[in-house]
């Protein structure tokens, strides 16, 4: 979906009647979210079951992605693949965690592998796979694609994970730290899409200066949502990010 989007723009853009900013929202808006909800549902799965947030996510994601499908106006579709990266946050946050807690340490690499091979396998088809469908089925055909293969994906989820992982049951989750932290991102990456203008160069400076703010936060409050100390105490885990 990530790289095929961008092979759809021009048809999306054509039919829409819209301009170059507008129609760059369709792919960013969807980026920019996960981005956003990333870490706060990483911690979230902690909290609450790592499988429970996954399931979450494929269905919120299917179910945007069939919507999307048959959207009259950008405005729109642009709501729908915000939704769509809230569902893809939700995946992202813990699909790695589970496969590490759900294979023996002897066979983590191989399953680590194959995901981060099927995930570059999946950017280099995109635009291949994702021409094809938009050329004989139209750019809505690639949503319709991407909600078959997410209730696969459910299907495969409830038949094989029998499992649930809680790793933290009675900390409060950071809701403050969270706002600190999407807000902060939203002013970066929309300030970045603004830099020829003093409104985007502000935006870039309330985030890097909203960075200090969220950092100093996490460092007091007593269950942050980003554990800074991992960064602080881990010095080969901070150059592996």
């Amino acid at each position: 979906m990530s790289s095929s989007i961008n092979i759809a723009l021009p048809s999306i853009g054509k039919e829409f009647s819209i301009d170059a900013i507008l129609l760059s929202w369709i792919a960013t808006s969807y980026l920019l979210t996960i981005t956003i909800f990333l870490v706060p549902f990483g911690r979230m799965a902690d909290m609450y079951g790592k499988k429970k947030i996954f399931m979450y996510g494929i269905f919120i994601y299917s179910i945007s992605s069939f919507f999307s499908a048959f959207s009259f106006s950008a405005i729109l579709l642009i709501i729908l693949r915000i939704l769509q990266g809230v569902g893809g946050a939700m995946i992202f946050s813990t699909v790695i965690a589970i496969l590490i807690l759900a294979y023996p340490i002897n066979e983590r690499g191989k399953a680590l592998g194959i995901n981060i091979a099927a995930t570059y396998l999946g950017l280099s088809l995109g635009p291949f796979l994702g021409g094809f469908l938009i050329q004989y089925f139209g750019w809505r055909s690639i949503f319709i694609t991407n909600m078959f293969l997410g209730l696969i994906i459910i299907i495969l989820t409830i038949w094989k994970i029998r499992e649930e992982w809680i790793e933290i049951k009675k900390e409060r989750f950071d809701f403050i730290g969270s706002i600190i932290y999407s807000l902060v991102i939203i002013a970066i990456i929309y300030g970045f899409s603004l830099l020829s203008t003093i409104l985007g160069m502000l935006l870039v400076l309330i985030g890097v200066l909203g960075i200090l703010i969220f950092i100093k936060w996490e460092k007091k409050v007593t269950y942050p949502v980003l554990n800074i100390n991992l960064f602080k105490n881990n010095i080969v885990f901070t150059f592996l990010i």
